[in-house]
C-alpha cells in the first residue's frame, strides 16, 4: 500500500520528544505532541486560582517543554514560525487523537514498564496500519513489542534519533522479527528523503550500532588516558579535530551530553554484554564513579571534566579536573611533537600514519586506541550489523566522526591496523586476515564511480547500498571524471551533459585559483555541455573570499592589483550569471561572503536545509565587493512593484547587510533575501548535488536562453541616502557603533542608493558594480579595516574598533 505521512504523534515531550516534533514541523508535517497531565498545582497556579482540570494546567508539562525547545540555541526549528504546526495535549485528554495520525513515535522515559503501559493505551485508539515506533536508546525492541496485537507488532520498530535531531544526521531503524519488510523499507526511505537522515538498519542488540561502538571508544579513551597518565586537556586535544572528530572531542562532549548519560549507557552495556570480548572496557574508571557520586555531571550541574570559574577582574576562566587529586586547575595549553608534525597535512586520511608513528605519549595513545577500536569493530560483524559500512555510517552521522572506523583503518593500512591491535593486546576477527589472504587489500574500493565494500558473507566487494541517488564527487574523481583542475578547483563531469565546479582550497575560500576554475567551468560547459553545477562535498560550501590575499595587497598598498582582483571576481560572477548555460549553486554549511555572492548570481540555487548564508564583510570593515551589494540592491528593486513602501524594503536589505546577518537555515535565507522564489531546499545534504544536476537539466530542457544584463535598476539617490546617514549618525552618537562602523555603513548606503543622485533613477548592474568596487577599495585603505582583517586571520574573532 502507498503510505503517506500526513500527521505524526509524538508521545513524550522531553528534550528528545519536543525536538523530534520540531524536526517533523520543519519538513511541513503537522504534529500532535503529548505528555502526562500534572498531578498537582504549582505555587503560581494556586495564586491564579487555577484547578487541576484547567487546560493550562493539564497541558503545562508539554507546553513548557515545547516553549523550552523553541527558545533553545541552536534552534531545533528552521524558523520559529514552524512551531505553529505542533499541537500540544496530554495523554488523558488527547490520546484518542492519535487515531488521525499516520505515525506514532513514543519518546517517554527509558523504563520498560512505563513504555508498555503507554502502549496498552495506544492500542485503544491507534488505527490499524499506523506506524508505531520507539525512540529508545537502550531497551531491547523485542521486549517493547511483547504482548501487543499482531497488527501493532507488524508496524512496530525502533527509530533511534540522535540528539539534537535537527543537527545529528543518524537515524537507526531497529525492526523486530515481526516487523513487516515493507514497514522497514518505508522507514529507511522516509528517513533519508524527508527527514534528511543517514538511515542505518541496525540489529536489536545492546546500544544498537552507534552507541555500542561510540561508547566503547569513549571509555577506551578514558582508560588509555589513565594508563598513560594523560590530563583531561591532553586527551581532548588528541581526540578532537586532528583525528576528524568533533571539536568538543571526548571529555568535553561528555560534559555537554551529561556524565550521567555516559554512566547509564556504559552500565547498561556492561550488564547487557556479559560475553563481549572487550567487556573490561565497559567497566567505569574509578574517577568516573567518583564524579558521578559528586554530581559532577558536566554542564547541567556546572562542573564535570571542566568547570567555568570567575578569575581576576571577573573574567571567566576554564579549569580542568586533575584526575589524580580530583581538584580543578586552570586549563593548560597542550603541545605534542606528534601533533606538530600533522599541522601541514590538510587531508585527514594522510595524518593517521604520522599519528601512530609518533615517539611521544601522543603516538602511544593513538597506537593503543586505534588498535583497540579496530579489533572491536571487526568483531561486531555480523553481531550488530551484517555490513561494515553501516558501522562507519553510524559513527559518522551519530558521533560526527569525519571517517568511520573501517575508513580510518583503510587509511592506515589493513595489515598495519592488525599489528596495532595485536600490540594493544586485542584480537582482530579472523575474517579480516582472510580478506587480506584472498588478495583483497582494503575494506573499500571504487570501481567505475561506484563505491564498494568488502562483504564478509560473500567474500566479495559489493556496492554500498542506499547511496544510489547520491552524487559523490570522491567516487567520480576516483573513476577519472575530472576534466580539468588547478590547486583550488576542479571541473568534474557529472554525466548527462552537466559539469560541476568543485573547490578544494582551505575552507573553500575564493581566491585566484577558484575564480579561474569557475571561469573554466563556464567556458567548458558552453563549449559542449548543457549546464553547470557549483558544488562540493566539504562540510562548508565556502567561508568566503581569501582575506589573506586582500590583507597582504592592502597592507602593501598594491591598490591597482587589488582593484584588478576585485574586478576579476565581479566579472566572474557576471560571466556565470549571464552565460549561455544554466548555472546551479549548492550552498550548504557555511556559505559566507563571497560564497553567498556566488550563489546570488546563479540561475537557481539548490540549498541544503542546513545552510548558514550571509554577507558578513561588514564584520571585517568592508562591504560585499564581489557583486553582493549590487545583487541585493537589484533584488530589492525588483520588489518595488509589490506594493510595500520602497524605502522600507531598501532599509530591510540594508540592515541585513550592515548587521552581517547570517541565516540559521536555508528556510531563513528566503526571509533574508539570499534565496528567492524558484530556489529549492533539500533536507538531506547528501542529495544536494544530485538535485542540483536535475535542476540544471530541467532548465536546459525548458529551453534556457542567455539572459541580458539589467539596465533598469531603480535607485533612490540623495533621498534614501539622507535617511540612512541620519540613522547611522544617531547610532554613532548613541555609542551603539564606532566611528569606523559609521564610515562602513555610509559607504554601503552610498552604493545601495546609487550614489548622491538628485532623484530616483534607473541604473545598470555595471554602474552599481563600479560603485561597489570603489567603496570596497577605499575601505581596504583604512587602518581600522586592516586591524579587523588581521584579527580574523590571527584569532578567528572579529575586532570591534
Amino acid at each position: 500500500m502507498k503510505r503517506i505521512i500526513k500527521k505524526v504523534a509524538v508521545l513524550g515531550s522531553g528534550v528528545m520528544g519536543s525536538r523530534i516534533a520540531c524536526h517533523f514541523a520543519n519538513i511541513g508535517v503537522p504534529v500532535l505532541l503529548l505528555d502526562i497531565a500534572p498531578k498537582e498545582l504549582t505555587a503560581d497556579e494556586e495564586k491564579k486560582g487555577l484547578k487541576l482540570d484547567a487546560p493550562a494546567v493539564r497541558n503545562r508539562i508539554v507546553n513548557s517543554a515545547l516553549q523550552a525547545a523553541v527558545a533553545a540555541n541552536p534552534s531545533p526549528l528552521y524558523r520559529k514560525s514552524e512551531a505553529s504546526r505542533i499541537k500540544t495535549g496530554n495523554f488523558d485528554d488527547n490520546l484518542k487523537e492519535i487515531a488521525n495520525c499516520d505515525w506514532v513515535i513514543e519518546v517517554v522515559v527509558e523504563r520498560l514498564d512505563i513504555k508498555k503501559s503507554l502502549y496498552e493505551r495506544v492500542e485503544q485508539f491507534r488505527k490499524k496500519g499506523t506506524l508505531i515506533t520507539s525512540n529508545t536508546s537502550g531497551i531491547p525492541i523485542h521486549l517493547l513489542a511483547e504482548g501487543r496485537s499482531e497488527d501493532f507488532k507488524q508496524h512496530f520498530a525502533g527509530t533511534h534519533f540522535f540528539n539534537p535531531p535537527r543537527y545529528l544526521k543518524l537515524l537507526e531503524i531497529i525492526p523486530t522479527p515481526e516487523t513487516k519488510p515493507e514497514v522497514v523499507d518505508f522507514l529507511l526511505h522516509y528517513g533519508d528523503l524527508y527527514l534528511g537522515k543517514t538511515v542505518v538498519l541496525a540489529k536489536d542488540t545492546p546500544g544498537f550500532i552507534a552507541n555500542r561502538v561510540g561508547v566503547f571508544a569513549l571509555l577506551d579513551a578514558m582508560q588509555t588516558m589513565q594508563k598513560l597518565g594523560l590530563t583531561v586537556e591532553e586527551t581532548d586535544k588528541l581526540t578532537g579535530p586532528v583525528i576528524g572528530h568533533a571539536k568538543s572531542a571526548t571529555l568535553r562532549t561528555s560534559d555537554v551530553v551529561g556524565l550521567d548519560t555516559t554512566i547509564n549507557v556504559a552500565n547498561g552495556l556492561a550488564q547487557g554484554l556479559p560475553d563481549d570480548e572487550a567487556k573490561d572496557v565497559f567497566v567505569l574508571p574509578d574517577f568516573v564513579k567518583k564524579m558521578g557520586e559528586n554530581k559532577w555531571l558536566g554542564d547541567k550541574t556546572g562542573q564535570g571534566f571542566y568547570k567555568k570559574v570567575k578569575g581576576e577582574g571577573g573574567k571567566s576562566e576554564i579549569h580542568a579536573l586533575d584526575l589524580n587529586t580530583l581538584e580543578y586547575k586552570p586549563s593548560q595549553k597542550v603541545k605534542f611533537a606528534t601533533l606538530e608534525l600533522t599541522k601541514s597535512i590538510d587531508k585527514l586520511a594522510d595524518r593517521f600514519k604520522v599519528l601512530v608513528g609518533g615517539k611521544d605519549k601522543a603516538g602511544e595513545f593513538y597506537r593503543l586506541s586505534f588498535g583497540s577500536l579496530f579489533a572491536y569493530v571487526s568483531n561486531r560483524i555480523p553481531e550488530i550489523a551484517d555490513q561494515l559500512y553501516k558501522i562507519d555510517d553510524a559513527l559518522r552521522a551519530g558521533f560526527g566522526w569525519e571517517l568511520g572506523p573501517f575508513e580510518t583503518w583503510d587509511a592506515l593500512g589493513v595489515q598495519a591496523g592488525i599489528d596495532l591491535a595485536k600490540a594493544a593486546g586485542r584480537t582482530v576477527a579472523p575474517w579480516v586476515e582472510e580478506m587480506l589472504a584472498a588478495g583483497n587489500p582494503t575494506f573499500y574500493k571504487v570501481e567505475n564511480g561506484v563505491r564498494k565494500f568488502y562483504d564478509k558473507e560473500s567474500k566479495q566487494y559489493q556496492p554500498v547500498s542506499g547511496v544510489e541517488n547520491f552524487i559523490i564527487l570522491d567516487n567520480l574523481r576516483a573513476s577519472g571524471k575530472v576534466l580539468w583542475k588547478n590547486a583550488g578547483a576542479s571541473v568534474i563531469d557529472l554525466g548527462d551533459g552537466i559539469l560541476n565546479v568543485e573547490f578544494h582550497s582551505k575552507m573553500n575560500s575564493l581566491g585566484t585559483d577558484v575564480i579561474q576554475g569557475l571561469l573554466k567551468g563556464v567556458e567548458m560547459a558552453e563549449a559542449g555541455y548543457r549546464g553547470l553545477v557549483v558544488g562540493n562535498d566539504a562540510p562548508n560550501f565556502s567561508a568566503g573570499a581569501n582575506l589573506g590575499l586582500v590583507y597582504m595587497q592592502a597592507l602593501e598598498q598594491e591598490f591597482d592589483e587589488l582593484n584588478m582582483m576585485i574586478q576579476q571576481f565581479q566579472q566572474a560572477m557576471m560571466r556565470m550569471r549571464y552565460s549561455s548555460i544554466p548555472v546551479v549553486g549548492t550552498p550548504h554549511g557555511l556559505t559566507l561572503g563571497g560564497g553567498c555572492e556566488l550563489n546570488l548570481h546563479c540561475d537557481r540555487v539548490v540549498a541544503s536545509a542546513e545552510s548558514y548564508i550571509g554577507l558578513v564583510e561588514f564584520g571585517v570593515g568592508l562591504i560585499p565587493g564581489g557583486g553582493g551589494t549590487k545583487e541585493m540592491t537589484l533584488r530589492t528593486a525588483a520588489k518595488y512593484e509589490e506594493g510595500e513602501p520602497e524605502f522600507n524594503l531598501l532599509r530591510n536589505t540594508y540592515m541585513t547587510i550592515s548587521t552581517a546577518k547570517v541565516s540559521t537555515s536555508a528556510a531563513e535565507a528566503f526571509d533574508l533575501g539570499f534565496l528567492r522564489r524558484g530556489d529549492e531546499i533539500v533536507v538531506n545534504s547528501n542529495r544536494v548535488i544530485a538535485q542540483a544536476k536535475a535542476a540544471a537539466i530541467e532548465l536546459a530542457d525548458a529551453g534556457y536562453s542567455q539572459p541580458s544584463q539589467k539596465t533598469n535598476i531603480k535607485v533612490h539617490g540623495k533621498g534614501a541616502l539622507a535617511m540612512f546617514k541620519t540613522g547611522v549618525y544617531a547610532m554613532k552618537e548613541g555609542k551603539y557603533i564606532s566611528a569606523h562602523d559609521q564610515k562602513i555603513a555610509d559607504k554601503l548606503a552610498y552604493v545601495m542608493c546609487g550614489g548622491d543622485l538628485s532623484s530616483p533613477t534607473e541604473v545598470s548592474e555595471q554602474y552599481l558594480l563600479d560603485l561597489e568596487r570603489e567603496a570596497f577599495l577605499s575601505l581596504c585603505g583604512e587602518r581600522k579595516t586592516l586591524e579587523r582583517i588581521q584579527s580574523i586571520l590571527t584569532t578567528g574573532k572579529p575586532l570591534r574598533n
